[in-house]
């Protein structure tokens, strides 16, 4: 304890790290408390004494939307859109880098380059956000808050008009905008990825509820809720494990220098010792959240179709409960397929081969060119698949830990993409705190706290 209080006092006293500390919890205050604005029109009492009324069963896309937006999604916030339309506009211009030539050009453009991709992604935020935002007013008088299936006292005026959906549009894509600007002035002038630390922190905001709730309905006097929290340690512990994970490709490079007097040149040739670092995980959370995204259609579906007693809607009823065995199989075979993709899209063998025969490294015992691509190419396809089948467990480890009696809420935490994506933030985050620490002469966030002489 002293020794994390002094690690406390060492970040402290570092002024710049302390004003990218205050920077960033000042727009995450202001993040969470817009969270709880409601949209005009909405009366924020009455929905928070119907939601707390209504059952706690969010599954599907809704829970995992609400997950993210830290409850915006169904408090009808002002911010319930969140920072998800950003996420999925860098997807897609992402993906439009692998096909279209002027995106792979401004990739190439370095710091020009990525200033016009961040504007280009910018507009495409806005305009899918100008679809997202009626759509969800409609779900959210349809679903969430149906005004004809007894929510009616949560509404001020009709949800149905235009004085309720065009203001409630404009305001719903501003309120992304400001997400995304806090975000990007998080990333710029505080401490860690601004638009990954906000989706954290929306998904935190739910931790403390699911453990008051597991704690609330365990009957066997808090033995369960000790077992579910040392099972949940052993997650993050396994869910650090797979982040961090790396197969380290040795490399050597050739360094020529010359050495001389007035009647001789002498010419040395040293040999430095590198390697590659493959993650068994390149694709990150991104086979999970293609997958996820796939896994909704059959709910869209459901939803869609009124004859709901149909043997292929109740199939398609039972594939969109992420609780089911149909999902949760369907689930992990996309999984392995995206990770692979994904990992494939991502990781540039043949320009890894290049970049080294012109730097001058070699792979010992594999010749420079296309023998170092197909050499990287087969290691990386040979960790990448224990990689995805981890993935997978990590994706599906809610559904199997909610079948042995774990509350749904706390269920969520034990692993997919909002588990995936803490550990993820959180390791970047402590890395960047550890690095100002290190850089004046602290030890790091996860040492003993101790300052170290200076000279």
């Amino acid at each position: 304890m002293k020794g994390f209080i002094q690690t406390i006092k060492n970040i402290w006293s570092i002024k710049e790290l302390r004003e990218k500390l205050m920077v960033t919890f000042f727009f995450l205050i202001i993040y969470r408390f817009g969270s709880y604005i409601p949209l005009p029109g909405i009366d924020v009492n009455e929905v928070t004494r119907l939601l707390a009324a209504q059952s706690e069963d969010q599954r599907g896309l809704l829970g995992l939307l609400n997950s993210f937006t830290g409850g915006s999604f169904n408090r009808a916030s002002i911010l319930a859109l969140g920072i998800m339309p950003y996420i999925s506009a860098s997807i897609v211009v992402q993906l439009m880098g692998l096909a279209v030539p002027y995106l792979q050009k401004l990739q190439k453009d370095g710091d020009s380059g990525r200033k016009k991709i961040t504007q280009i992604t910018r507009w495409l935020t806005i305009a899918i956000c100008l679809v997202q935002a009626p759509a969800y007013l409609t779900l959210l008088q349809t679903q969430l808050l149906p005004y004809s299936g007894g929510f009616q006292s949560a509404y001020l005026i009709d949800p149905g008009t235009f004085w309720f959906i065009f203001p409630s549009t404009i305001i719903l894509v501003t309120g992304t905008i400001f997400t995304m600007w806090m975000g990007e002035k998080i990333t710029d002038r505080g401490i860690g990825n601004g638009i990954s630390i906000l989706i954290m922190v929306g998904i935190l905001a739910d931790l403390p509820r699911a453990l008051i709730n597991a704690f609330e309905l365990d009957t066997t006097g808090g033995i369960m809720f000790l077992l579910e929290i040392i099972g949940l340690l052993v997650v993050i512990l396994l869910c650090v494990l797979l982040v961090q994970a790396v197969r380290k490709v040795p490399v050597q490079y050739v360094r020529r220098a010359q050495a001389g007097s007035s009647s001789y040149i002498r010419s040395m040739t040293d040999s430095v010792r590198s390697y590659i670092p493959l993650k068994v995980n390149a694709a990150g959370v991104m086979p999970i959240i293609f997958a996820q995204a796939i896994m909704f259609l059959p709910a869209t579906l459901v939803g869609m179709v009124s004859d709901g007693d149909s043997p292929m809607m109740m199939f398609l009823a039972k594939v969109s409960d992420p609780f089911s065995w149909q999902h949760s199989v369907i689930f992990a075979i996309l999984i392995i397929v995206f990770t692979f993709f994904y990992t494939a899209i991502t990781i540039p063998v043949n320009q890894m081969a290049d970049d080294l025969k012109r730097n001058g490294g070699i792979i010992p015992g594999i010749k420079p060119g296309k023998d170092t691509a197909d050499y990287l190419d087969d290691i990386l396809s040979k960790i990448t698949f224990p990689g995805s089948i981890f993935l997978v467990l990590i994706a599906v480890l809610p559904a199997v830990v909610h079948l042995f009696g774990v509350d749904q809420s706390l269920a969520m935490f034990y692993g997919g993409t909002s588990l995936l994506i803490m550990v993820a933030v959180i390791l970047d985050t402590v890395q960047q705190i550890n690095t100002y620490l290190l850089n004046h002469h602290y030890d790091g966030l996860m040492s003993t706290g101790r300052t170290k002489n200076v000279a």
